[in-house]
């Protein structure tokens, strides 16, 4: 069964140049309903305008990735990492013991959407560690392709968590089925388009928790981008 997260019922946050949605409490919006899942604690839907983005800040002991929709997004911290993040990339910080970084809209002219998401690690005060892994869209057509594994293995990036992530695209009579198995949660996370999880339609924005999630299928998708998060099966992040 799913519980479903409706995309409308998220928070929402509008900073002028950051318009934001929190499926789950974060900053200034609490719900004491929505602390997270298993070991995901964070879905922010951002987009930000031109030229703009978020100035040097810090982060301790948290798996952080960003998941670019649309546009580019620049990246630089005291790791000594600046990159580019475009569509299809994939970038993980594991900030570890501590990092400073900033994340800007790398143009000037055109909106940047994107995905940041983080899950609480399971060791602290470990190494910060930077990774960025592109994923051709031919990967993830009508299949559901690992983009972040406890050990990268396949290609995915390491997370330190006892978590999977994946990544899909479907449209018209494309399908996947997961089988992430009856002891496990799960939670999916529809990025655009709208697509059938287990004969349960979800739009943008939409998610859905899934406990002892078994098999999911995914089918008669409409443009649809979705991840998928396989998580222990605990209520909330530790």
């Amino acid at each position: 069964m799913l519980e479903i997260r409706k995309a409308e019922h998220r928070g929402n946050a509008n900073h002028g140049w950051l318009k934001s949605r929190h499926t789950f409490s974060f900053g200034h919006y609490h719900d004491p309903k929505q602390q997270g899942f298993s070991d995901l604690l964070v879905i922010n839907d951002d987009r930000v305008a031109p030229g703009q983005g978020f100035g040097t800040h810090g982060h301790r002991d948290m798996e952080i990735f960003s998941y670019v929709l649309e546009g580019a997004l620049a990246h630089k911290d005291s790791m000594g990492t600046g990159s580019v993040i475009v569509p299809g990339d994939v970038q993980m910080m594991s900030a570890g013991k501590g990092v400073q970084h900033s994340e800007f809209n790398h143009s000037k002219e055109e909106g940047v959407h994107f995905l940041q998401i983080w899950i609480v690690p399971n060791v602290q005060g470990a190494a910060p560690r930077y990774q960025q892994v592109h994923f051709e869209e031919a990967e993830k057509r009508g299949r559901l392709r690992l983009i972040i594994a406890p050990e990268g293995e396949g290609g995915a990036l390491a997370v330190r968590q006892d978590a999977r992530v994946y990544a899909g695209l479907f449209d018209g009579d494309e399908s996947a089925t997961l089988d992430v198995g009856t002891e496990r949660h799960a939670y999916v996370h529809v990025a655009r388009g709208s697509v059938e999880v287990n004969g349960e339609r979800l739009s943008e924005g939409d998610g859905a928790r899934i406990r002892n999630a078994g098999s999911l299928r995914f089918d008669h998708g409409e443009k649809a981008e979705v991840l998928v998060f396989d998580l222990q099966p605990h209520e909330l992040p530790w």
